[in-house]
Formats: C-alpha cells, sequence, structure tokens
C-alpha cells in the first residue's frame, strides 16, 4: 500500500513535470531529480508502465512513446540528447536533415548525430559524437539550441549516406530552396581536404533542384549509374502557347518520356470532389495527349521497379534505342 501510494504521489509530481514539457515527448533525469523524483523512483514508473527508459538519463512516457513512427522517435531522441548537452553541441548530418523535414529514405535512424564545438569523435548509445570542425556560417539557432545549416547538413549527411541517399538528400533541400548548387559547391571547396568528401562530388554532379520526389531522385540516379544519356528533369511540353504538362524526365532527341509513378502522385491529383479513379484516369489522358503532341513515347517506372535497377535501365536502354 506504502508503494502504491508513493507511485502515486510521483506520479502527480510526473503529471506537473509532463505537464511543461510533454510537447517535447521526453523527460531528462536531472529534471525529474530537481523535482525530487529520485532514481527509484524512477525505476517503478518504468516498472508500471509509464515511462520507458529511451537512454541513459532521458525518458519517454509509454504511451506515447508506443504510437511513435521510428521517424518521430529519432526526433524525440535527438531534441533530448540536445538538451542534455545544451550550448555544447550542435544537430548535425542526418539527425538535422530529419529535424528540417528531409525525407529520410535511405537514412540510419538509430543513431542521433551531434557536431561538439569542441572535442568529439566517438560513439555512445544511440548518439554520434563528431569533432567540431563547424565554422560561423555552418550553424544557426533555433529555440532548441544550435544546429547545422542547410549546406552544411547536405554535406555532412552525404558523408554518411550511400550516393543515392545523398542524391535524395541534396534534391529535397534544393527544391524546398534551402540552399542552392553554388552554395554546396563553395562550401565543398573549402571543406574538400577531407578524403571523405570525395564521395560528396558526385552528389553535386547529379543533383537538382527541379526533381520533386524521392522516386525521382533514385530513377535519376539509377539512369545515371547505368551509363544511359542524361535526360532533361522536369520537361514543359507545349501546344502552340497552351502548356500540356511537365514530365519527370525525357529524351526529346531520342524520343522517350519517363516518369516515375509512385501512388503518392495520384494523390496529389486529386481535385475537389474526385476519387483516386478519378485522378487515374484524368492521368491517362494527360499521358495521351502527351504523347499525341511529341510523339514520344512514356515508361512510368514504380517503386519496385527501384529495387531492380539493371532490370529496369535495360528496360530503359531498350525504350531509348525503339525510340530512336
Amino acid at each position: 500500500m506504502r508503494d502504491r501510494r508513493r507511485t502515486g504521489n510521483v506520479g502527480g509530481m510526473l503529471d506537473a513535470l509532463l505537464g511543461t514539457g510533454s510537447t517535447q515527448g521526453f523527460l531528462l533525469r536531472r529534471d525529474a531529480v530537481a523535482l525530487g523524483i529520485d532514481d527509484n523512483a524512477l525505476a517503478r514508473l518504468v516498472r508500471i508502465g509509464e515511462l520507458v527508459r529511451i537512454r541513459q538519463g532521458v525518458y519517454a512516457p509509454r504511451r506515447e512513446w508506443s504510437t511513435m513512427t521510428r521517424r518521430q522517435r529519432h526526433g524525440v531522441l535527438t531534441r533530448a540528447v540536445q538538451a542534455l548537452y545544451r550550448d555544447h553541441v550542435v544537430v548535425s548530418h542526418t539527425s538535422q536533415a530529419i529535424a528540417d523535414g528531409a525525407p529520410d529514405w535511405g537514412v540510419d535512424l538509430s543513431s542521433v548525430h551531434l557536431t561538439h564545438l569542441s572535442g568529439g569523435g566517438r560513439r555512445s548509445a544511440g548518439v554520434v559524437h563528431h569533432e567540431g570542425s563547424l565554422r560561423v556560417v555552418d550553424v544557426t539557432r533555433s529555440p532548441e539550441g544550435w544546429r547545422t545549416t542547410p549546406t552544411r547538413t547536405v554535406l555532412d549527411s552525404c558523408n554518411l549516406v550511400g550516393t543515392e541517399a545523398g542524391l535524395v538528400l541534396a534534391n529535397w533541400y534544393l527544391h524546398e530552396g534551402l540552399t542552392s548548387v553554388d552554395q554546396l559547391e563553395a562550401r565543398y571547396v573549402e571543406m574538400q581536404r577531407s578524403r571523405r568528401m570525395l564521395a560528396v562530388r558526385l552528389v553535386l554532379r547529379l543533383a537538382n533542384g527541379r526533381v520533386e520526389s524521392v522516386g525521382e531522385s533514385r530513377l535519376l540516379y539509377l539512369i545515371w549509374r547505368a551509363g544511359l544519356p542524361m535526360p532533361i528533369v522536369q520537361w514543359e511540353v507545349w501546344d502552340g502557347d497552351r502548356l500540356v504538362g511537365t514530365v519527370d524526365f525525357a529524351w526529346p532527341e531520342l524520343g522517350l518520356m519517363a516518369e516515375f509513378d509512385g501512388k503518392v502522385k495520384y494523390g496529389r491529383l486529386l481535385r475537389p470532389g474526385q476519387d483516386a479513379g478519378d485522378a487515374v484516369f484524368a492521368e491517362k489522358r494527360r499521358e495521351d495527349e502527351l504523347r499525341e503532341v511529341t510523339g514520344c513515347r512514356m515508361i512510368r517506372p514504380i517503386w519496385v521497379d527501384l529495387d531492380r535497377p539493371d532490370t529496369t535501365a535495360e528496360r530503359i536502354r531498350r525504350m531509348l534505342k525503339r525510340a530512336a
């Protein structure tokens, strides 16, 4: 009975503490201790299912944590670790990319990435500490603390992920207008003394802010990797002074157009009162008109095609030959 009463009292203090911090999704041990909730009480709250320990010194309400996606959990852990280290660290690399809203395709969400303003260069449970090598132009301030700028975030992230995932990130930042190829190139030149930066060179060669989605970025990478001719990105098709449509990729001189056909596209095409079937029918009519006006053929790779790049590249190669 006494243990329940004590847990209930602790629960009341916990509610009060989370009442101001629950939107962050985490509880720091040091804040709990400051309110008189000791380690034994925290352990009891974990046992009865009120809290879950997400790393040393950091807890989260179990009910909220259990409903979060991996991406959301990464965001909570990032904010919690930043709060632990305060102004000694900068959220960086792919953790800052996730915080910016960038796609998480090809990104390892199991670890938070921080760059220390002094020291660093180690790994602990769930956190990678990078050595401080930041300049004033590389950092900016948010209410939560220091973070890398979009330009620096893209360059750092490309050192962690493969070329394909790096291209997905770079194209997203460019499309959102958060950085530019010129800014990336200029900062890259200053950083390229590091051997790790060599892989970034290829991403910068392929990066294109007109690419609109993860699928399109992956398809562009597939085309490059297969040694196929590089297409025009977002090719506009005109019938006189009327814009018929814009195609993801096109080889006009070879008579071929390509559009990545992710299901999400049809959701974007929906107009008030339309259902998915209406959108698909409208897209078919649009494609027919594009072919009639240009005389080009159309290929529409889907998600599964991106996971069998050799087969898909051969399909595109055959169609380019036939069109030619």
